[in-house]
């Protein structure tokens, strides 16, 4: 698969993975002031990642439009490597909002702990969903 594919692979599971969660935090949403809590963020992560998902896939596309040769090898090579370490990167944010919501485990009432496993929660989803990319990333190989 191309570098190209794969990223409009990675768009559609981020806005599946999205949908879920808006639809799962709705559910949240209608229990005790803790799982409203962890309602909340699901649908705000939710929300952010389909915003994510869209603007990474016109990004792509534009890529590929202005490229004089967007499937020469070393701009697939290139454009393998770039979103690779994109992938990594966020993987690294993703262990700092998984220590975030943990952190506001311990802070306020029901609502705020909620949230912080809330936070923890998709944190730890994207976590494993960068991880997972990254390691798969086709990097084509001179």
């Amino acid at each position: 698969m191309d570098i190209w594919r794969f990223q409009r692979l990675l768009s559609v599971r981020l806005i599946q993975w999205a949908l879920a969660s808006i639809g799962i935090g709705a559910l949240l949403s209608l229990g005790t002031k803790f799982w409203r809590g962890v309602g909340s963020q699901f649908v705000g992560w939710g929300v952010v990642n389909i915003a994510i998902a869209y603007f990474g896939g016109r990004m792509a596309d534009q890529r590929i439009q202005t490229l004089p040769d967007p499937y020469a090898k070393d701009v697939l090579r290139k454009e393998g490597v770039n979103l690779q370490r994109l992938l990594w990167i966020n993987a690294l944010l993703d262990l700092f909002y998984m220590r975030g919501g943990q952190w506001l485990t311990g802070k306020g009432g029901a609502f705020r702990r909620g949230m912080g496993v809330g936070i923890f929660l998709q944190g730890l989803a994207l976590f494993v969903f960068d991880l997972l990319h990254a390691t798969d990333t086709p990097v084509e190989q001179d």
